[in-house]
């Protein structure tokens, strides 16, 4: 049997799994734990276990990954071909603002965090015979994910440290984990607390994660624009998509033309491609006056269903392994590390310069502990409906964490050993000193915006 069928029926009964789990237990139903979380932590002991019982199941954790990264584009696509949010701070000006605000933080995190990783294991290490260079794999996990961090250790094992891949993803595994179990309870105080200005009161709806027969009526329909004879509406909207998704890889393949770096970087970006596509296709669709045909509820729900099926296969794409009596080191190190990412998103977040700081903070920490969709997971807590320009801004700063180049370099120089451990820290210490100068001239560093009382109007800023 096909491997990606297997792996999307797989997927869908983690996540039948984790709505059942959301309604039926206390615990997972109080922290408003999403279904797409529960059946992805689910999902990757699932893969995990059989994968080391050396059990087949018709799939594995790198079909996962390329499902992640088709349904990372899809879900900018549908997102930027969904009408303008009636949301008077959706405006260019302001969507740059959190573009370049989260950028910089992330960027800020990525130089900080290999920073604090080679002190901690340098202090705690030794007595684990884990050498310090193993810390500053940290940023590669945390800030980018289980694929970036498989792929930077991969580059440290070239280079003589062996197992650096594994401990990466280990790291990556732990990001995962702490990105919903911080984040969650944060976005839950939020709502609470009245920080949340798009997300009703915490009901019997919210708690359960489903509508009762009672309630569905209350729900917006969504309009028929085609007629069924013809082609589904539901059809004619993933149409789009495809047709944005073949424009952006044709604007891909003109990026790449630019020279060195630069070139294979932007080409490498498909879902910020796929935005500009959508956009592209948007525009078009007005000019011929056919964008009555595209329907902004079901667009909306389609954007829903891509981010549902993100978080629970990013998870099962993370594979496990065994990483001896280091672990405890690395249990350290991530500790720290979540307390440093969770201090620095928290303070930035609320200073951006915005109504939607709330979100944005929400968005960055998960983003900076796991990945772009994790991060979208929280900010559909307290967003459901994206009616900020949040979701958006977290897929542009992609293009602000290019700032973050010289990090990766100084850190494979450090590696392969032609930069020496002390240059390194001071290199590091002094582009996180840049990155703050950037976050005062983009002016992105400002007051707070929201309070954790007085139902979010912050009196003291």
């Amino acid at each position: 049997m096909n491997s990606f069928m297997i792996a999307f029926g797989i997927a869908g009964v983690m996540l039948c799994l984790g709505t059942f789990l959301r309604a039926k237990v206390g615990f997972l139903r109080n922290m408003l734990v999403p279904a797409s979380v529960i059946g992805g932590i689910l999902g990757m002991i699932f893969m995990n276990v059989t994968a080391e019982l050396g059990i087949s199941v018709g799939t594995d954790s790198q079909m996962y990954t390329t499902i992640v990264n088709h349904l990372f584009t899809i879900s900018f696509i549908s997102i930027c071909l969904t009408g303008a949010s009636s949301n008077k701070e959706n405006t260019p000006k302001n969507i740059m603002k959190g573009t370049w605000g989260m950028g910089i933080v992330w960027c800020l995190l990525y130089a900080l965090t290999p920073l604090v990783g080679f002190g901690v294991v340098a202090l705690v290490g030794g007595g684990f015979d884990m050498s310090r260079i193993y810390g500053t794999l940290i940023p590669f996990a945390f800030t980018q994910g289980p694929g970036q961090a498989a792929a930077y250790g991969a580059l440290y094992e070239g280079s003589g440290w062996e197992n650096a891949a594994m401990v990466a993803i280990t790291f990556a595994t732990i990001g995962f984990i702490v990105a919903f179990l911080v984040g969650i309870p944060a976005a839950k105080l939020g709502i609470s607390r009245g920080i949340a200005k798009n997300c009703g009161q915490i009901d019997h709806s919210i708690l359960k994660g489903y509508l009762r027969r009672e309630e569905q009526n209350k729900t917006s329909m969504i309009k028929d624009t085609t007629c069924s004879s013809n082609i589904e509406t539901l059809s004619f909207h993933f149409a789009l998509i495809g047709l944005c998704y073949i424009v952006a890889i044709g604007i891909s393949k003109i990026l790449g033309l630019l020279p060195g770096f630069l070139g294979t970087s932007m080409e490498g970006l498909m879902f910020m491609n796929g935005m500009f596509a959508a956009y592209i296709v948007k525009f078009l669709m007005k000019k011929l006056n056919v964008d009555f045909l595209q329907e902004d509820v079901l667009q909306s729900k389609i954007t829903g269903w891509t981010a549902d099926y993100l978080v629970v296969c990013a998870f099962m794409a993370v594979g496990i392994g065994v990483i001896g009596n280091w672990i405890l080191p690395i249990l350290i190190e991530s500790a720290v590390i979540t307390v440093i990412t969770f201090a620095v998103c928290f303070y930035f977040g609320r200073r951006i310069g915005g109504s939607n700081d709330f979100e944005r903070t929400l968005g960055l920490y998960g983003t900076c502990t796991g990945t772009v969709p994790s991060g979208i997971a929280l900010v559909r807590i307290v967003d459901p409906d994206l009616k900020t320009s949040t979701a958006i801004e977290l897929g542009l700063m992609n293009m602000v964490m290019m700032l973050s180049t010289p990090v990766y370099i100084v850190l494979l120089g450090l590696a392969s050993g032609d930069i020496s451990e002390t240059v390194t820290m001071a290199i590091l210490a002094g582009l996180c000193v840049v990155y703050l100068i950037l976050l005062k001239v983009f002016k992105t560093w400002g007051k707070t915006t929201y309070s954790w009382k007085n139902n979010g109007v912050d009196t003291a800023a």
